[in-house]
């Protein structure tokens, strides 16, 4: 079976098997990754009846003198290094110790896997609750070490923070769950060896399991990092449909969406999204290439 030949009757009768999911791909989504790509050089452009006045740069000229595009980058930017190495970093560790647990292990795999399979909307709002100035449960938490309350929402120094610390937590429980994932994969061959040979529980993790799990922290980080890039529902709700005080939670989506949604530039979101796109595919870029030399595939 492995051996057979391939035929043009064989590769027409899999294409026809794929032409639904293929169908489906192309409409909704190389369509309108290509419609979005040509809209953003429409200057003049009625919406409604699809008409094309006009071309040019101008609306990627706007965008970079924008001040409030510079401002959502750079936030975007702080963002992604606020949430992304922490929530790795926090993952594994976690993953690492309910691998080594066997009571209540389905139980507390299934507490912080929670938080992903519950809706934004639904976190944010308790979240909400939790950064309430006057009797939220983190303000009541810090009392007890004489902090005084912080205004969390309300306060341009602390919207950024409060926005980091929830995404944290709410993409811990997927983050583990695909850790524990890559550890089961891992053979236990290579850890008993290394005992044999003299290396304690610090050095087994450090020189092999870490090593190993490599593949599965690199997934992780690329995916982290795209979704960082991408974050908007969290912003929306916690904000109260803005982006923060003074705008100190604006990320690019944000700003795509407010140009698209609100002022109605749609010509101005378009070329906001090609840039979010080309940021993502160079950041993913350099994630691959930094791959080639530090994730080790057995």
């Amino acid at each position: 079976m492995k051996n057979k030949k391939i035929t043009l009757k064989s590769t027409l009768v899999a294409y026809m098997y794929l032409s639904p999911m293929l169908i489906f791909t192309l409409i909704f989504n190389f369509y309108p990754i290509i419609k979005s790509f040509a809209l953003s050089f429409y200057t003049k452009y009625n919406f409604y009846t699809d008409q094309v006045s006009a071309i040019g740069l101008d609306n990627f000229k706007y965008i970079f003198a924008d001040p409030d595009f510079k401002k959502a980058t750079i936030n975007t930017l702080i963002f992604v290094v606020g949430v992304v190495p922490i929530a790795v970093i926090l993952a594994m560790i976690l993953a690492l110790l309910l691998y080594r647990i066997k009571f209540l292990a389905s139980f507390l795999k299934t507490i912080y896997f929670l938080p992903f399979v519950t809706s934004t909307v639904a976190i944010s709002l308790v979240w909400q609750w939790i950064y309430n100035d006057q009797y939220g449960l983190l303000n009541s938490f810090l009392g007890y070490f004489n902090i005084k309350p912080i205004n969390w929402l309300n306060d341009p120094h602390w919207a950024m923070f409060a926005l980091i610390i929830m995404t944290i937590w709410k993409s811990l429980g997927f983050n583990i769950i695909l850790f524990l994932a890559g550890l089961s994969n891992i053979d236990k061959r290579y850890d008993r060896v290394a005992q044999i040979d003299g290396a304690n529980t610090w050095q087994r993790l450090r020189f092999v399991t870490i090593p190993l799990l490599s593949p599965m922290t690199f997934l992780i980080t690329v995916n982290s990092v795209i979704s960082g890039f991408k974050v908007f529902d969290e912003i929306y709700i916690l904000f109260g449909g803005n982006p923060g005080p003074g705008s100190s939670a604006l990320t690019l989506v944000f700003y795509l969406y407010r140009a698209f949604y609100t002022e109605s530039q749609y010509g101005i979101a378009a070329a906001a999204g090609v840039v979010l796109f080309l940021i993502i595919l160079a950041v993913t870029l350099i994630q691959f290439w930094y791959s080639k030399k530090h994730v080790h595939y057995v």
